[in-house]
């Protein structure tokens, strides 16, 4: 959502129009309010839940890492719904600044959403690239997951996950800053905006280095992953041919591996393209900003969906967490009955 926002915000025009001060804030909200409510059950459920068994069944390695890979996947999820909660507390601060055309709330929040949103840009899919790393293993190699066998060890290494992202959103602290020059074509000197000032080949070297390391590796990563989980579960099907119920689970894996590898390219593929045509026009701060049509809105809504996509995919889908869920609100009910 970083990138999306530097050349939405950043660059339209001082008139406001109906997208702007209707459609995004509609949207916004409906993501807001769905991303926090997805986002708020998933902690709950993971916060109180005690896992059996992971992913077993497959094979005895399997059974005995499965409460092991349990854990390593409720810590990894626990950490992408906190990024992902980070990021939609970012989103009101943006949905007012298209709405009403300038950056109200200072320099200092400035460039601290600027970071924000980049950090828990990057960490979401820094998180769901370890996310497929980790059910490829519990899957193929259950006996590596077996030596992550202590929370602190799991923990300490979903952290070392966002350090790598810290690092790709520090610029924003350096070239975020606030103008009400007319050189960003403002009609009046307190219409501020925030952007990053930045010559045309920075910012193309930064979107480049955003785009490499925070999407198109992540997306390969997770497509090898789930790529593997798929070819061994065919090759053991194929082995134990009686195995009926790997063979559903074959297939289980296979569609929710599609899922997740193109909701994942459809969320954040649109907001790079988006940059990368602003960038190859050659639009700069100092120049004239064109109007940047419907596709900049769905670019917009698409990367910001990734917020409610999440949960949706990586535990609403699964059969367990749908049981821990109608459990909690049975449990919910019964003590307002009380």
């Amino acid at each position: 959502m970083a990138n999306i926002t530097d050349h939405w915000d950043n660059r339209s025009c001082p008139e406001v129009g109906v997208v702007e001060r209707v459609i995004v804030p509609i949207f916004d909200t409906l993501i807001l309010v769905t991303g926090i409510l997805g986002h708020s059950l998933v902690i709950i459920i993971l916060s109180r839940k005690q896992r059996g068994c992971g992913s077993g069944g497959l094979a005895n390695g399997v059974r005995a890492a499965g409460t092991t890979g349990s854990q390593v996947t409720d810590i990894l999820l626990l950490s992408l719904s906190s990024a992902d909660l980070l990021l939609l507390v970012c989103l009101p601060f943006h949905t007012v600044a298209i709405a009403t055309g300038h950056w109200p709330f200072g320099s200092g929040m400035c460039k601290l959403m600027g970071f924000l949103g980049a950090v828990c840009t990057s960490a979401s899919a820094f998180t769901l690239a370890a996310l497929a790393i980790a059910r490829y293993l519990i899957v193929v190699q259950p006996t590596k997951v077996y030596r992550w066998r202590t929370d602190a060890r799991v923990k300490l290494g979903t952290a070392a996950l966002w350090l790598p992202a810290v690092a790709l959103a520090a610029p924003q602290f350096t070239w975020r800053t606030l103008d009400s020059s007319v050189n960003v074509n403002r009609q009046r000197s307190q219409d501020l905006v925030c952007f990053n000032f930045l010559s045309p080949e920075g910012q193309l070297a930064y979107g480049l280095c955003h785009f490499l390391l925070a999407f198109l590796l992540p997306l390969g990563v997770i497509a090898v992953a789930y790529g593997r989980i798929y070819v061994f579960l065919r090759r053991t099907r194929q082995r134990q041919q009686t195995l009926d119920r790997l063979e559903r689970y074959q297939n289980q894996v296979t569609q929710t591996s599609a899922l997740l590898v193109l909701a994942f390219a459809l969320c954040w593929l649109p907001s790079y393209v988006f940059m990368f045509a602003q960038l190859a026009a050659d639009v700069t701060v100092t120049g004239n900003a064109p109007r940047h049509g419907g596709f900049a809105t769905f670019a917009r809504i698409m990367a910001t969906s990734a917020t409610v996509a999440n949960p949706i995919l990586y535990s609403f889908m699964s059969q367990k967490f749908r049981k821990e869920l109608k459990e909690l609100g049975q449990r919910t009910c019964t003590v307002r009955t009380d």
